[in-house]
């Protein structure tokens, strides 16, 4: 779980950031649910494009994203929803974000 200012920084590393990952009319199932933990893996901090074709609303996707890949919403801003996973992968390596307390 991450507190404010975390959740702040993390704000502030997304917004310059790219969408990596779309999500459009089609139902999520396991093959996205895969997509999402692989990129979280490797990446930790993830944003979301939600095509208006979605057929949930976008505060539901971020939920079951979150709930099913086990990290936290950062944020949901319009169609734009920012995911953050801790790596130990990216840790071993020294790579992982270094959070602030």
């Amino acid at each position: 779980m991450i507190n404010s200012k975390q959740r702040a920084w993390l704000r502030a590393m997304a917004n310059d950031m790219s969408c990596q990952f779309q999500v459009g009319k089609g139902e999520i199932d396991e093959d996205i649910i895969r997509g999402l933990d692989e990129i979280l893996t490797t990446h930790e901090l993830l944003k979301i494009n939600v095509l208006k074709t979605a057929a949930e609303p976008v505060k539901d996707i971020a939920k079951t994203f979150a709930d099913s890949t086990g990290a936290d919403i950062v944020q949901v801003i319009g169609r734009r929803i920012v995911l953050y996973r801790f790596s130990q992968k990216l840790a071993k390596k020294g790579q992982s974000l270094k959070l602030p307390y």
